[in-house]
């Protein structure tokens, strides 16, 4: 959120009196505190929280800047600015990391109720708009982001030119509720309370090789040989493994020849003759040097779910967006066989 918004004192106040109990045990911890309670005559800019709430949340200047965008120098003045607002130095720094002082632990409670009251409101403000124009952020993983939503989000470009999109591939769960997307296309059920949530159906998955692979191994493919075989793999990522335990095929993560947490880097794997890798079966059929190698239908589908924050619904340009990816989701996966 732009601009510059201002400390509730409440909140403040709720820090100040939690200290006072502190006090009694260590007037030290206290005077660093006092100079915090100035800080209610003070107007903070947002982005200066922000950047305190990130190092709290990743524990050091340098991960808090990699998981937000920004750069370590950007960031580090940041928390700089906002210590000499406030007139207390709020991180200790080690090797290990940025470590509260009591200044800091005093903020974090009333800089998370700020964070929650902001993302309230942009929640609030979101669904308040009436118009057809402006942009949708939509997350889903990176095979589905790059085969299967771009036919069908051209289709809705040209029906709504006005409505932008940024598409966010990416194999994480992310909080739709923080706005860090608009619409989720995932293949697994929301933990998230107060979300939308559709269930589409199922994608077939299946397990293949490239032709030029399987000529060169020159073993027919059978249980009995499995283990004779070159398979693609998650590094980190227990998907694969867990199902194939579901199938009786037992799989760690050394069974891997080839690893990768990142699913196109495993699909190229696959195409060029690395070895057995697993993907969508409406999508290894458009590629005719792929040959399947396990039976059908040894793979669960793998489930889709459409999600979005329950205040957006509200919102016409994203209901619009969610149904016409409902719609065309819907096809694609009634129209596997074909």
């Amino acid at each position: 959120m732009a601009g510059r918004l201002r400390i509730s004192v409440l909140a403040m106040r709720w820090g100040h009196f939690q200290w006072r109990g502190y006090a009694r045990q260590d007037r030290y911890r206290y005077r660093s505190y006092a100079k915090l309670d100035n800080a209610n005559r003070l107007n903070f800019d947002w982005s200066l929280i922000q950047a305190f709430l990130a190092v709290v949340e990743h524990g050091a200047v340098a991960r808090a800047a990699e998981a937000i965008g920004a750069t370590q120098p950007t960031l580090s003045r940041q928390i700089a600015a906002l210590e000499a607002e406030i007139g207390a130095a709020l991180f200790t720094r080690g090797a290990r990391g940025s470590v509260l002082t009591a200044a800091g632990e005093a903020l974090v409670y009333p800089a998370k109720q700020m964070q929650q009251a902001a993302h309230a409101l942009q929640l609030a403000a979101s669904g308040q708009s009436q118009s057809l124009k402006g942009t949708v952020r939509i997350t889903a993983s990176e095979m589905t982001s790059a085969f299967l939503l771009p036919p069908i989000l051209a289709s809705l470009r040209w029906k709504y030119p006005d409505i932008q999109l940024e598409i966010v591939a990416n194999n994480a769960q992310d909080n739709l509720l923080e706005r860090e997307a608009d619409i989720a296309v995932r293949m697994a059920k929301p933990e998230q309370d107060s979300l939308v949530a559709r269930h589409l159906g199922g994608l077939k998955m299946g397990g293949f090789a490239s032709k030029a692979y399987l000529d060169q191994k020159n073993v027919p493919f059978s249980p009995a040989t499995m283990g004779d075989f070159d398979w693609i793999g998650y590094d980190k990522n227990p998907a694969i493994v867990n199902s194939c335990r579901a199938l009786g095929i037992e799989l760690t993560r050394e069974s891997f020849a080839v690893r990768s947490d990142d699913q196109m880097v495993c699909w190229q794997a696959m195409l060029n003759g690395m070895g057995i890798g697993f993907a969508f079966e409406l999508l290894a059929k458009q590629y005719p040097q792929l040959v399947r190698v396990l039976p059908e239908n040894w793979i669960k589908d793998s489930p889709v779910w459409l999600t979005a924050p329950l205040e957006l619904r509200s919102n016409p340009r994203i209901r619009v967006v969610y149904d016409h990816l409902a719609e065309h989701l819907i096809a694609l996966i009634n129209n596997q066989k074909n």
